[in-house]
């Protein structure tokens, strides 16, 4: 039987660190964490191998989901249990289901890339949204991992979690401080997708093994310094008025032509 650990204070430094890990990406970095909130989520990684350093369950949830808390706390190094208003202070959602898990980050070295893969690099992407539904396309769409610069937003804020629907707990993701310089370490062909008519229809390039799209941020796009790195540069042909897609439709349509 799992021993359950009683916290009932905001001030207890276990309490304190949980709302750090929530909001702030420094915090998630320093200490080398982040939370999973949520039956599903919670579910999604232990069904793939993802353990839990801490598991909180609020005096509801252990009665709503009795079953799922024993589950979870097999998997937990160390287990809390908490009342309704405290899980509150450390929840990310207005309406908590009472359930959530601290896990240590996962991200792989670049140099664990596949050279034969096929990657979808992100430089810079601010909205965790898009991050999340370009991870759940990349993994629809059979793609070998995902790329993210540091000064992008963090892979493993809530917001990015609850938007990928756990795929980024099972898609390959590698993090670079530098992702430009990174990447031409890798031996991989870069392809860079920019807004540019005289970049080539990204339906008439042959793409092959050992290649990574570059999405850019949504308001700038690609640095120069990555379209300089990049092998080659394509373009998603629009009509009508519209200048440019959101970056997670245009990542969605570019990996769409890469591995069909």
């Amino acid at each position: 039987m799992k021993e359950w650990k009683r916290l009932t204070s905001k001030e207890n430094a276990v309490i304190k660190l949980v709302s750090s890990l929530q909001g702030s990406a420094k915090a998630r970095r320093e200490n080398g964490l982040f939370v999973l909130e949520g039956l599903r989520i919670c579910e999604d990684a232990l069904e793939n191998g993802v353990r839990f350093t801490m598991l909180f369950v609020s005096d509801g949830a252990a009665d709503r989901f009795s079953d799922a808390a024993a589950r979870f706390a097999a998997n937990a190094a160390e287990c809390y249990r908490i009342p309704d208003h405290l899980f509150a202070k450390i929840s990310d959602t207005k309406s908590p289901q009472g359930i959530c898990a601290v896990c240590a980050m996962a991200s792989k070295p670049v140099g664990e890339i596949d050279p034969a893969g096929r990657y979808v690099a992100l430089e810079r992407l601010a909205d965790p949204a898009n991050l999340g539904a370009v991870a759940r396309t990349a993994e629809a769409l059979g793609v070998s991992g995902l790329l993210v610069s540091a000064d992008g937003c963090d892979p493993y804020s809530p917001k990015a979690l609850r938007a990928s629907m756990g795929t980024l707990l099972r898609l390959p993701l590698f993090m670079a401080d530098n992702l430009a310089s990174e990447l031409s370490k890798t031996g991989l062909t870069l392809i860079a997708c920019v807004v540019d008519p005289s970049a080539q229809p990204i339906g008439r390039v042959t793409f092959s093994n050992g290649c990574a799209l570059l999405i850019g941020n949504e308001a700038n796009g690609l640095t120069e310094h990555m379209k300089q790195a990049a092998d080659q540069t394509v373009t998603i042909p629009m009509r009508g008025k519209a200048e440019s897609l959101n970056a997670a439709a245009a990542a969605a349509i570019a990996m769409w032509e890469m591995m069909r």
